[in-house]
């Protein structure tokens, strides 16, 4: 009982956990294994059969229970198989890893070897099922050909549940092609053959301790196939590892000893890398180094990641070679990269995930049912191939990255030959003894070097370890073991300086995040209880510092829930311990900060060779070539007398007794608690006792709750069901927080929460946003879905909808809905409602050459800016039929509580506006739809008038349009204007009564339904008004949906408009305006100033539009106009409009007839530019060819007196001028010196930006 104790307390700090055995159980037979799904069609030697843990010692620990149905799945993932005389039964070595309910990993490594069938049971059983199978294919082979044919198109149809039999497709195949002699081939002769069945010995450690464990492990098979009996009964070497072989010290090697020689395992130290055995040199040969990178930036954006191979092995390794270069980061969904066949529903996950599936040689992609293709990254280890997503981004500056790595590759004599990484051949080096006698020799006489004695040292050790000259049972010799040796510490190193790489990079992106960590919670219960409300990292701000090649990659990766969880960590550690990971991370940043005496800026930075890597590698080569420490060797047990015989060819059953608990070695139980008392030391004080996989162990409390591995190793029924649950609920509570983020960021409520202003790149981040939402509702629409065609889900049930949809409409509707809207679009006002069967024929027709992918994103993006993307779904799920026709009962939408939920929260996107279809898909063709909306008193007056209209936008003008006579609307198609920003408005001016006055314009998008107002207020004619025959006027975003809501306002805030008729009745007509004071002139000009400062100091991408600024109501035209009339003395016969421009031609006159009389009135101001450049500028806008009016030529003579700096002059001149004293009263803001001054000022501000004059408003004006 002592000893039991005393093995359970050591249990955390033992080299293994468990040791188990996976084999037949010859007492309850033979039993199919359903959940391989293979078909009786094929062979009974093909066919798998339930495999049982046979045996596992110790029973159980209290830290890390044992998982007996996962440990079985694990190490025979297609359950028992077996062999004969004529088949390969070499034995196979594979490795897993798996997850406590705590979030503790362990990994188990498995060798399966082929034992023969004793048991006349198990004999018996087989030979039955070869006669059932012969008969069965006689009886097949005799029917008709119909029915075979009707049998196999059945496949085509099925689910998911389908897959494994998909996956043995190929050899299935094989069979049916067979000769007719059915009883010949495969067949099963009991006196003639000899049955194999397949056995595995398992080893489960809490680090992943690969190469030691396999060496182990190969080592008791070498001694179970051996003749000659080992030299201690295998209980002694099993107890020995479980029991007395304890963890290395972090930072030390540590040998014990196996079957046939000693084994030397070591762990990282502090500062160093976390462990990770798994070669990446193997893992970069399989896929090459771009398509590792490519993988690895799937991984880092949390893609679903598919991994395919014949080899078991091979998923594990490039899994946790992908894991291993996320440090400082950390997977946070499904992580499973062995799936055994009764876990092929997990592929049905609407969640990230990364996961791998055995399949055999030869097989193809299309065999494979899958649901979610459209943000799934497929990979093909056999092959070499890699299926990134659509629209993936490039990991940062990638094509460097890509070189670096192959450098290292190269050192190490790994070539990439057209994406493939191949090791050339060289010649081994001939060792023997009498090499070693003359090296031993030479170093007696002193003739040998520092590099040459280390290299005898070494020789001198592997030669103790196999004796000089002899061969051991395996064959080998010195030579072979030094080959072994220098390619285990090759491969190590070569591990450490690949993720050095990655590491190094992660540290350039992410050097200085600390800086936008956001502290906002006064304590740990506040924080932890308002995590999801609030944001831990300023993102725009960090993104604003990045280079232009970095941030769509780093836009996406940081919504991640990796780096969330990092974010989360750092915030935490205020008030708990950091997680080892990040501390690593951060010590490491913080030595890199010493080194960084320059204060470059971190955009220039390059990447330096950083002296780590060949320190890590250094301190792997001195663990691996002299261990530190020594475990005890194996003993003799105390075992009843018979026990543990040697029979070559089967593993002996092993004796209970003394395998189930430690025996109470004094030795061993003070080594042990030594042990315990230095490992507490060391966690103390700095080792990283995170770093490696037990560090993984002590999650904090605060980590996000992801679904819980162990219970998705469970392929009960009840546990599938509730599986299918979680990831329910989970999309359910993804939805909520994506929507509620979304509108955060749209409505700009998190950047000034955050004191951010509009410092933020709203736009990227909002892209970013939208793509993750297309993402959601991919996922969402893949769970549970059983047929689609296509990789997009969604699209799929689209098509399936719009069918059935075709089958129900009558003969006389379908005329209507196809010709006119698919060329014109612009016939009536259906697209300003937009059905979801319209929409869906829209992007159809669009001319882009998308993919399924590509069509349902554009059909979300055009759903989401016209504020129906929770309608049309709603539509769309209201077919039950269908959906109970193309998924699982279990499938997300056929829970209709949570279906409602979800659309619930994709309505409250309705709130805000987006352009996202209209910035996206910039080259398609959209048909406008321009209304001309008079005076309703005067709207006769449109009768005799002759308008055109040239719309902008962001993207381009529409050109001259001319409106038809008698009409006040017309319709035209053109090329995406994007964002509409200016409408030019003019006449011909022909006619007795050519002149109207306009309330404003309206511009219908028909395809978003966005409604653009430009307002007006003003006459349109010669001798009304100013007397302007053009205008150009400034729009504003109505909501969507028609004239009918074009006076209600979304929740997005309107922008400036072009001044409307309230404006110019403030300004225009003397008689009847309200004198505004002179503190509030200039109030509006300093804020018309500081928006025009405050948008150039936005990122490029982000800023508005200037025009708005500069030309729109309570921009800087109309504060300079309100200036400029301030105390102006007004002719007050019959009430004429006085204009601003009139001054100015009569102060441009005044100074040109100054200057011919060569009198300047006692003026100082000498020949030079402020004079000449204003007379220039005024005479060259008044011969411009455009009937623009005197407003516009005003706002014309602004614009043009900004751009080229020249605008504060101009004021101070016109300011000094006899003619101000004649125009304007003695409180005049013009006639004020300060005021002057400081309006001299605020414009000076500006001169420091370039600014760029919208081509509508400079037409015609060649300055």
């Amino acid at each position: 009982m002592n000893g039991s104790a005393a093995a359970a307390g050591a249990a955390s700090c033992r080299f293994a956990h468990y040791f188990a055995v996976c084999g037949v159980d010859t007492d309850t037979g033979l039993e199919p294994d359903q959940g391989a799904g293979e078909a009786f069609e094929q062979s009974p030697i093909q066919r798998s059969f339930k495999s049982k843990v046979l045996v596992h010692y110790p029973q159980t620990t209290d830290r890390n229970p044992f998982n007996k149905d996962a440990v079985n799945m694990l190490c025979m993932p297609k359950g028992l198989s077996f062999r004969l005389q004529t088949d390969r039964l070499d034995p196979q070595f594979h490795s897993f890893t798996m997850y406590s309910d705590d979030g503790t990993s362990s990994y188990g490594f498995v060798l399966t070897f082929y034992e023969e069938v004793t048991s006349a049971q198990i004999i018996t059983a087989m030979q039955t099922l070869y006669q059932m199978h012969h008969v069965e294919q006689h009886s097949a082979s005799s029917a008709s050909p119909s029915s075979s044919s009707s049998s196999s198109s059945s496949p085509s149809t099925s689910s998911m549940d389908s897959l494994a039999s998909s996956l043995d497709e190929s050899s299935a195949e094989s069979l049916a092609g067979a000769p007719s002699c059915l009883g010949c081939v495969g067949s099963f002769d009991p006196t003639q053959d000899t049955l194999y069945v397949s056995k595995a010995i398992c080893l489960l450690t809490p680090l992943p301790f690969l190469q030691a464990s396999r060496q182990f492990l190969s080592q008791l098979h070498q001694a179970v196939t051996s003749h000659t009996a080992p030299p201690l009964p295998l209980e002694s070497y099993i107890h020995n590892i479980l029991y007395e072989v304890p963890l290395p010290p972090p930072g030390r090697s540590l040998k014990f000893h196996g079957v046939q020689g000693p084994i030397v395992c070591q762990r990282p130290g502090a500062g160093e890398l976390p462990m990770g055995e798994y070669p990446l040199g193997e893992a970069f040969s399989l896929l090459g180094v771009d398509n590792m990178v490519q993988l690895l930036t799937c991984a880092l954006l949390e893609t679903q990641v598919l991994l395919c191979s014949h080899d078991y092995q091979r998923l594990m390794t490039v899994a946790e070679g992908i894991s291993a270069l996320l440090f400082p980061f950390q997977w946070q969904h499904i992580y499973l990269p062995i799936v055994p066949t009764p876990l092929h529903h997990l592929l049905d996950a609407p969640v990230p995930f990364l996961m791998g599936v055995q399949w055999r040689e030869g097989a193809q992609r299309s065999s494979l049912h899958l649901p979610h293709e459209a943000n799934l990254c497929f990979v093909d280890i056999d092959n070499h191939h890699v299926e990134a997503p659509e629209d993936l981004p490039m990991f940062p500056d990638q094509v460097e990255l890509i070189q670096e790595l192959s450098d290292v590759l190269l050192h190490f004599g790994l070539c990439s030959h057209d994406g493939v990484i191949t090791k050339p051949k060289t010649c081994s080096t001939k060792l023997s003894s009498l090499v070693l006698e003359d090296l031993m020799e030479d170093s007696r006489n002193g003739n040998l070097g520092g590099e040459e004695l280390a290299v005898l040292e070494r020789l001198q050790t592997l030669a103790q370890r196999c004796e000089v000259g002899k061969v051991s049972d395996g064959g080998k010799t010195l030579e072979h073991v030094f080959e072994e040796e220098e390619e285990k510490l090759n491969a190590a190193k070569l591990n450490i300086q690949l993720r050095e790489v990655f590491a190094a990079r992660f540290a350039a992106m992410f050097g200085r995040y600390e800086d936008f960590v956001v502290h906002s919670a006064l304590d740990f219960d506040s924080w932890l209880s308002n995590r999801e409300g609030t944001c831990s990292f300023d993102k725009g701000s960090f993104l604003s510092v990045q280079p232009a090649t970095r941030t769509r990659f780093l836009s996406r990766f940081l919504e991640t829930a990796m780096f969330s969880s990092f974010v989360d960590g750092k915030a935490a550690s205020r008030w708990v311990d950091r997680d080892p990971l990040q501390q690593l991370f951060d010590s490491r940043l913080e030595r890199e900060r010493l080194y960084d005496t320059d204060e470059e800026d971190s955009r220039n930075r390059g990447y330096r060779t950083r002296t780590s890597l060949y320190e890590s590698a250094q301190a792997i080569e001195r663990r691996l070539l002299k261990a530190d420490h020594t475990a005890i060797h194996p003993h003799l047990l105390d075992m009843r007398i018979g026990q543990g015989r040697h029979q070559q060819g089967y593993f002996p059953k092993l004796q209970a007794d003394v395998l189930a608990q430690g025996q109470n070695n004094k030795k061993w139980s003070s080594r042990v608690t030594a042990s315990r008392k230095a490992e507490h030391k060391r966690s103390a004080a700095t080792e990283h006792s995170g770093a490696d996989g037990e560090q993984r162990q002590q999650k904090h409390t605060f980590a996000r709750k992801n679904l819980c591995q162990s219970k998705l190793l469970d392929p009960s029924p009840q546990a599938v069901s509730q599986t299918h649950k979680e990831f329910v609920y989970g999309l359910l509570s993804e939805c909520r927080l994506k929507t509620k983020r979304m509108l955060m960021e749209r409505m700009g409520k998190e950047s000034v929460e955050l004191g951010q202003g509009e410092a933020n790149i709203t736009g990227l981040l909002e892209n970013t946003l939208i793509h993750g939402l297309c993402d959601l509702l991919e996922r969402t629409w893949g769970h549970g879905l059983q047929l689609k065609q296509g990789k997009s889900a969604l699209w799929s049930h689209l098509l399936h909808y719009q069918a059935a949809q075709g089958k129900t409409e009558t003969p006389a509707d379908s005329p209507g809905s196809n010709g006119s809207d698919q060329q014109m679009f612009g016939v009536g006002t259906v697209f300003l409602k937009g059905s979801l069967i319209q929409d869906m024929r829209f992007i159809q027709t669009m001319s882009e050459g998308l993919s399924e992918v590509g069509q349902a994103r554009a059909w979300i993006h055009l759903a989401l800016e016209k504020k129906m993307l929770s309608q049309h779904l709603k539509e769309l799920v209201t077919n039950q039929e269908l959906l109970r026709q193309l998924y699982k009962p279990h499938a997300f939408l056929l829970s209709e509580e949570e279906r409602e939920q979800f659309l619930f929260h994709l309505l409250s996107l309705n709130t805000v506006d987006y352009l996202c279809f209209t910035q996206v898909f910039t080259s398609i063709s959209i048909p406008y739809r321009v209304v001309i909306i008079p005076m309703k008193k005067l709207s006769i007056a449109m009768a005799t008038v002759n308008p055109w209209v040239c719309v902008s936008g962001e993207l381009g003008d529409s050109g001259l349009r001319q409106i038809p006579k008698n009409t006040q609307e017309i319709f035209f198609q053109c090329k995406n204007l994007g964002r509409l920003s200016t409408l030019e408005l003019g006449q011909e001016n022909s006619g007795l009564l050519a002149k109207c006055l306009i309330d404003c314009v309206m511009v219908y998008n028909e395809i978003t339904g966005h409604t653009y107002k430009f307002p007006c207020g003003r006459w349109l004619g010669k001798g009304v008004g100013d007397g302007s025959l053009e205008r150009v006027l400034l729009g504003q975003l109505m909501s969507p949906g028609g004239e009918e809501d074009s006076g209600r306002w979304t929740g997005t805030p309107p922008e400036l408009a072009s001044p409307s008729q309230s404006v110019r009745t403030v300004l225009g007509s003397f008689g009847i305006r309200s004198r505004m004071l002179p503190v509030e002139v200039q109030e509006d000009l300093r804020e018309a100033a500081n928006n025009l400062v405050k948008h150039f100091h936005k990122p490029e991408q982000e800023r508005g539009n200037l025009t708005v600024l500069l030309c729109g109501e309570g921009g800087l035209v109309t504060s300079l106009e309100k200036f400029l009339l301030d105390g102006f003395k007004s002719n007050r016969l019959f009430q004429r409009n006085v204009f601003v421009w009139d001054f100015v031609e009569k102060a441009v006159a005044s100074m040109e007839t100054a200057d011919q009389m060569g009198d300047l009135l006692g003026s100082t101001l000498t020949e030079g530019s402020p004079r000449d450049s204003l007379c220039n500028y005024v005479n060259a806008i008044n011969a411009s060819p455009r009937n623009i009016g005197k407003e516009g030529k005003f706002q014309l003579f602004v614009c043009l007196g900004l751009r080229d700096r020249l605008l504060s002059q101009w004021l101070s001149l016109l300011a000094e001028l006899p003619v101000t004293v004649r125009s304007y009263d003695e409180g005049a803001l013009l006639r004020d010196r300060a005021a002057v001054l400081s309006l001299s000022r605020i414009l000076n501000t500006l001169n420091e930006f370039t600014i760029s004059l919208e081509t509508a408003l400079i037409k015609g004006v060649h300055l």
